[in-house]
């Protein structure tokens, strides 16, 4: 469905918090400047400033991918919008196949995810898995409000 046929009224939005992403771009430009002040030897300066261009890389992708998951109206009823390096995508609830909160073992802990089974109007699956820097928020949180808006279809 074309984005411009979309009536985006009221949303529920979630995304990498702004902060995180200003704090991500600081961080590569303090990287930089000692980088290039604090008289380190070649190897250790080119070092520093490829962690920088990481924060970097990372900033702009927080910042370009705004707002990464909503809840927007198509017509009358809720759809899913993403929002990937690509564009937005929007998918209606007969483009949803299955929505889920997974634990995943990291860092000596599970950490939930949101897995999202969806396809494309051209017929292209797509799995969307977004943690909680994606989101800004618990992703069990943003499962419960897709579940209160009917998105969530239900298990087979």
């Amino acid at each position: 469905m074309p984005e411009d046929e979309i009536d985006h009224g009221p949303s529920l939005e979630w995304s990498t918090p702004l902060g995180a992403v200003v704090a991500l771009a600081a961080g590569g430009v303090v990287l930089i400047v000692a980088g290039l002040l604090l008289g380190l030897d070649a190897p250790g300066r080119f070092l520093v400033v490829l962690a920088a261009l990481g924060m970097f890389v990372l900033a702009f992708l927080g910042g370009r991918q705004r707002p990464k998951l909503a809840i927007v109206q198509d017509g009358q009823t809720p759809a899913l919008a993403a929002t990937r390096l690509t564009g937005r995508r929007v998918y209606g609830r007969d483009g949803i196949d299955r929505i889920r909160v997974v634990r995943y073992p990291r860092l000596g802990r599970r950490v939930p995810m949101l897995e999202i089974d969806a396809v494309d109007p051209d017929g292209t699956e797509r799995l969307l898995i977004f943690g909680r820097w994606d989101l800004g928020v618990d992703p069990t949180v943003v499962f419960d409000a897709l579940s209160v808006h009917g998105l969530v279809p239900p298990e087979n």
